[in-house]
């Protein structure tokens, strides 16, 4: 039966995969560069490795890029599962966008630089994902009655957009608690 090692070679190959945009990121992080031979001796795999899971630079930043975003809208349902709405929220800007904004510096501008012509927009649907995150957490506090009704998404996220500029060498989870004070007191329903 052969189904078996297909099994396990497509979970090696996730694993693969999955290491190699940990590395990546772990890169664009540290000195906004890739190297594809540090890449794959960090993920643990041959550089032919990365090569055929990522051909070019601009495609492993395109699959950083969604990988991270995509585990920031992942994590916000089972945040709300586990969590009170304001614990979700805080929780998700704290954990997951906080660390998210203080590593994209260097995937920036990596970004700027990949071109893939089937992605026309990347930065741009991931933004529109993210106003959706924001928007199911918002719901969900507005449902609990610890924020007001009416509040916009998109606003909500810009002001969060003041965590672009924390330093991960600093007390970068005091300043996201401040801000995220400073934004809460502005959402309470009794303002």
């Amino acid at each position: 039966m052969t189904t078996g090692p297909v099994n396990l070679r497509r979970a090696d190959t996730r694993r693969n995969n999955e290491r190699i945009l940990a590395a990546a990121a772990e890169s664009l992080a540290d000195t906004g560069e890739l190297s594809f031979n540090a890449i794959a001796k960090a993920a643990g795999v041959g550089v032919g490795t990365v090569y055929r899971h990522f051909p070019t630079q601009g495609a492993l930043v395109l699959a950083v890029y969604r990988h991270e975003v995509q585990q920031m809208l992942d994590v916000v349902p089972a945040l709300l599962r586990e969590k009170s709405p304001p614990e979700a929220f805080r929780a998700w800007t704290t954990d997951h966008l906080a660390r998210y904004m203080m590593t994209k510096r260097g995937l920036a501008d990596a970004l700027r630089t990949a071109t893939n012509a089937d992605d026309e927009d990347v930065p741009g649907k991931a933004y529109e994902a993210m106003v959706d995150a924001v928007a199911t957490l918002l719901e969900a506090n507005v449902e609990a009655g610890t924020i007001r009704p009416g509040l916009d998404p998109e606003t909500v996220l810009r002001g969060l957009g003041g965590l672009l500029f924390l330093d991960p060498r600093a007390d970068w989870r005091g300043q996201t608690e401040a801000l995220m004070d400073l934004l809460w007191r502005g959402m309470r329903p009794d303002v």
